[in-house]
């Protein structure tokens, strides 16, 4: 029997199995956890005693899940007072040592705990980041992000210190001066968002700095589509002259997905969670490949326990039954959102689908997009800080690709914002009374 993170930290070795289990064998492992999680929840935990009111356990299947109830954001947050923690908590509060909110791009931000254990699994679930990223305990790793309650890497950073590297926060910095504290470190793995690590290469050319010259050998990236999109991946490859590593995670959830070693997308960590994957078109379960919003069950955090969990993650999934990772995969990582959705004259359009074209155009260093509303109709518009000064070449590409004409101008190089964080690209003005 392989432990788990609600029993005891796994090896290389035996992640490794995990991920070329049968399905069969996986089902089974599932089962076994879910059925552990809620013997562990019930009746104590009492979002989802209610939630989960008239539901024997032990479950025989994991089909049964099918028919429970979704989890939404909007459920945890358990009132309207700013502050106040996650409906779904199991314990009381002096149960936890974790502290963090949800970024608050989308809303008010969710503030979620997690006690000692459920922090254990996070960096548990880490490893095999790490390990896809093939991050050794002599690597020396740059954290390039705030350090603010965002979860953003703080579980890397415990999870790279439980490897044996040596960890060095980077919070608190100019861009120029990490750029320098990874010159004089010797940092061989830096960890930041994807359009971070283009913005360092972007300040480094401005000051005569070779950041494909340094030791850096490895980009872990998360918090944004980028590292399973190919054309923003090899510009970042390229400028660093280093192996770009995919990571999906959410303050919510969990360090739910890690990037293939081709760049081609996401693998979900089944050791861990239960993915769904829910039709745009019927609400019912996907065929493989067809656009769906990704449903999690995480099956090691117990403080903070989320049950077919609603991410409103645009994925497409595919099934490798043979390989050296059977685990599902997510072609082109996460491809946006649901909620973003624009309906332009007749077309269902998706950020991420217009993302995809502007990465595509390595002379376009940075570019911002706005849904606004034209009548009853919505409407998209572009702005571009384009190296070449071209918009038309763009909007053509764009009305080829998408089958609808886009509008597109040129900024000021440097005039857009950048982003430590999760990337603020898309801008809905639809809503706004």
């Amino acid at each position: 029997m392989i432990e788990t993170a609600m029993n005891g930290p796994i090896q290389q070795d035996e992640r490794k199995q995990f991920e070329e289990m049968d399905a069969d064998t996986l089902v089974n492992h599932q089962l076994s956890r879910l059925n552990q999680l809620l013997l562990t929840i019930l009746p104590y935990n009492r979002f989802y005693d209610e939630k989960l009111a008239g539901i024997s356990t032990p479950i025989k299947s994991l089909d049964e899940i099918a028919q429970w109830p979704f989890t939404f954001k909007e459920e945890l947050v358990s009132s309207t007072k700013p502050g106040d923690l996650a409906a779904n908590l199991t314990y009381s509060s002096q149960a936890y040592v974790r502290y963090h909110r949800t970024s608050g791009t989308r809303g008010r931000p969710l503030v979620v705990l997690d006690t000692q254990e459920d922090w254990r699994w996070w960096c548990d679930c880490w490893q095999y980041v790490l390990d896809a990223g093939e991050i050794q305990s002599d690597d020396r790793v740059l954290m390039a992000f705030s350090f603010g309650p965002f979860i953003g890497f703080w579980s890397a950073y415990d999870a790279t210190v439980a490897r044996g590297c040596l960890v060095i926060p980077g919070g608190g910095m100019s861009t120029l001066n990490r750029l320098e504290l990874l010159r004089t470190s010797g940092t061989t793995a830096l960890f930041c968002t994807p359009s971070y690590a283009l913005h360092m290469a972007e300040v480094a050319t401005d000051n005569q700095i070779d950041v494909a010259g340094l030791d850096v050998r490895r980009i872990v990236v998360a918090g944004e589509p980028g590292g399973s999109v190919p054309p923003m991946r090899r510009r970042i490859e390229e400028a660093w002259n280093a192996r770009v590593v995919d990571h999906s995670g959410a303050t919510e959830v969990g360090p739910w997905g890690y990037g293939d070693s081709e760049g081609r997308g996401l693998y979900v960590n089944e050791a861990e969670f239960i993915p769904e994957f829910l039709s745009l078109e019927t609400g019912k379960v996907a065929a493989e490949g067809e656009l769906s919003e990704l449903v999690l069950t995480a099956l090691g955090r117990t403080g903070s326990p989320v049950i077919r969990y609603r991410t409103g993650d645009l994925v497409q999934a595919t099934w490798n039954t043979s390989g050296a990772c059977r685990f599902v995969l997510l072609a082109g990582g996460v491809l946006g959102r649901v909620d973003d959705m624009m309906i332009i004259r007749g077309v269902n359009i998706y950020p991420g689908s217009v993302e995809q074209i502007l990465h595509s155009f390595p002379e376009i260093v940075e570019y911002r997009m706005t849904a606004l509303k034209a009548g009853e109709m919505d409407a998209l518009a572009v702005e571009i800080e384009d190296r070449l000064g071209k918009p038309d070449r763009v909007a053509k590409e764009l009305q080829l690709r998408l089958g609808l004409k886009v509008d597109v101008c040129c900024v000021p190089l440097g005039s857009l914002p950048r982003f430590e964080g999760k990337g603020q690209r898309f801008i809905d003005k639809r809503r706004v009374e």
